[in-house]
This record gives C-alpha cells, structure tokens and sequence, in this order.
C-alpha cells in the first residue's frame, strides 16, 4: 500500500487539498456502494432476500429506493461544489492557459454528474483521478503498489500485443504491394529524388571540389599524386612512341624522364583543376542528359534493390515480433526461482568463542 510523504506534503502546501480528496475519496466510495446496493435491490431475488432476512430494512430502504434519485441529487450537489471550488482556484492560480480548459480536462466529473445510470460510471474517474493528483504531487507513489505494478505491466502487454501486430500487418501489406510489382523504384526516383535534384548536385558538386582540393593539399594529396604519377610513369614508359626516345644517344633517357614528370605534373592538375571547377550545374546537367538512358533494368539492379527492401523489411517484422514482455516474464521468474534455491546460513550451529 502506498504511503504518504509527509515532507514533500508540507513542501507542497496541499494540505488542505488532501483533506478535500479524503473526503471525497471517502463520498465516491459510500456513493459508488450505494448505486451498486441499489441496482442490486432493484432485482427480484435481492429484495426478496432481504425481505426474508428483514421485512424492517425492506421497509426501512424501500421509500430511499423509490425517491432514489433525491438522493442522488445531495452526493451530485456535493460533487458540483467542488468541482467548481476547483475550477475557481485553477482560474485564480492561473493553473491552465485558459479559463475554460478547466471543464473540458475535467469533462468525467461532469458527465459523471448526469443522473443517469450510464453516466454514473464516470464517477469511478473520480478516484484515479485524486490518486493521480497526489502520485502528481508526489505525496503519495503509486509505483510502490502491487495494484499499480500489475495494471502497469498487462497495460504495456496489451499495448506491446496490439501495436506489434499493427506494425507486422502494415509491413506485410508493405511487401505484397513491393511482390505485386509496386514501381516503386519509379516512385523513389521521381518524386524522392527528382524534386531534390538540385540539392543533391550541390551536395556532389561541394563533395568534388573537396576531393580535388585534397589532392592539390601538399600533406593529404601526397597519396593520390604518387598513385598517379606511378600510374602515368607506367602508360608512359610502355608506350611505344616514347620508348624510342631511349634510343636517342646521351640524352635519350633524361628527355624520356623529362617527359614522364611532365605529363604526370599536367594529368595530376588537369584531375584537380576538373575537380574544383565542377559546378551543381554541371552535375546536374550531366544527370539529366547524360543518364537519361540509363536503364537499372538492364542490370537486374530494380530486382535487386526489391529484394534488400524485402530483406529490410522481414528483419524490421522479426524484431517487432519478439514479445519483449515475456523475455520479461521469463526472468523475473528466475529471479524468483534462484532467490528460493539460495542457500540459507543457519547460525545455530556456529560455535560461540
């Protein structure tokens, strides 16, 4: 059962509100037993019972059961003048926004106040509604208590249940569409990728000039020029016209040299001069003309991209599907099961010094 947290009680000057919810914590419960004995005694078999048991208490209550609505009407008197007491203090204390958010925050206390048999389970709101405004306060805690433990957790059970099998049905309808042939590669690319072209060639236009700024940089180049220039000293020296060169008595082997360095000094700027100077528009223009007739078909890559999508989503349901509250379950029930196996110290057989 839950306690009461004295200190946080002064802290929070509730006392007088405290007094107020007990007592009509104390008026919801003799109510709600009223309207509960007297539906009961509405039936045949309760007032024949109890006029077996006691003719006195079935005349006693019988002129209460007729006129039960005036009596009704004292606890509804009650529960309105507080509700408005309520209402006043929040308007004063400036608790909501507005003035009148106060009725419809509160529209179970109103609606429960409708003497009507349908409306009068509105009521029972009433108590969770105190208990949350202490829980809120933090004058009382509602997780110490079994009751809340236990709601708390078949609320999560429902709510995992529910929401898992919602996600899998929309992920499976997902995958049939995707079966079925849904273009969705088509889709992808003209309404996700189409409308945000621009900012994609700019994206790969700042990522080129980045590049091509990073080979011409002395320290993070270094490795990219070498690479080319090996890859250029290479072309140079198996072909044939340059080759000749080497048979060109004294001088042959330094013009040969002479050459590689400079084709490699030019091909290496030419890649960073291409590289820094591409433009979004560049890249854009490129996309649009020069892809235009490129056709992922041809490469089996829409069935492919299908399939990781499938894949993707097969996993997503495998994960959804796992029922985490049982995993819970599970363990909590060894938690019990090894602190009943753990073993006991008896001390009476410890030899005293």
């Amino acid at each position: 059962m839950f306690r009461i947290n004295r200190e946080n009680l002064r802290n929070s000057h509730e006392g007088p509100w405290l007094l107020l919810d007990i007592i009509m914590l104390g008026l919801l419960l003799l109510n709600l037993l009223f309207l509960l004995f007297d539906g009961l005694y509405n039936t045949a078999f309760i007032r024949d019972s109890l006029s077996a048991w006691s003719p006195a208490f079935v005349n006693f209550y019988d002129p209460i059961h007729k006129n039960f609505i005036l009596v009704d009407l004292v606890f509804i008197t009650i529960f309105l003048t507080e509700f408005f007491v309520r209402w006043i203090v929040a308007i004063k204390t400036e608790e909501y926004l507005r003035w009148y958010f106060f009725p419809f925050l509160r529209w179970y206390d109103l609606v429960g106040c409708i003497p009507l048999g349908g409306t009068r389970i509105f009521r029972f709101l009433r108590i969770f509604s105190i208990l949350y405004r202490l829980h809120k306060n933090q004058i009382i805690d509602l997780n110490d208590t079994g009751i809340y433990r236990f709601f708390s957790f078949y609320y999560d059970v429902f709510v995992e249940e529910l929401s898992d099998r919602i996600v899998v049905k929309v992920l499976t309808d997902a995958q049939q569409d995707i079966a079925a042939g849904s273009p969705l590669i088509d889709d992808i690319t003209q309404n996700v990728l189409a409308p945000r072209r621009p900012v994609i060639s700019s994206w790969m236009s700042n990522i080129v000039n980045h590049l091509g700024q990073s080979i011409n940089d002395s320290k993070h180049g270094d490795v990219i020029r070498r690479h080319v220039k090996e890859s250029v000293g290479k072309a140079v020296r198996e072909n044939a016209q340059v080759s000749t060169l080497s048979y060109v008595p004294v001088v042959g082997r330094t013009i040969e040299n002479t050459l590689e360095s400079a084709v490699t000094d030019i091909v290496t700027a030419s890649v960073v001069n291409l590289l820094t100077d591409l433009e979004a528009r560049d890249i854009e223009e490129f996309v649009s003309s020069g892809l235009k007739d490129f056709t992922p078909e041809e490469q089996n890559l829409d069935k492919e991209f299908l399939l990781v999508v499938n894949e993707c989503i097969e996993a997503i349901k495998g994960h959804v599907s796992q029922q985490r509250w049982k995993s819970q379950l599970i363990e909590k029930q060894q938690q019990k099961k090894a602190a009943k196996m753990k073993p006991v110290v008896d001390d009476s057989d410890v030899k005293q010094p």
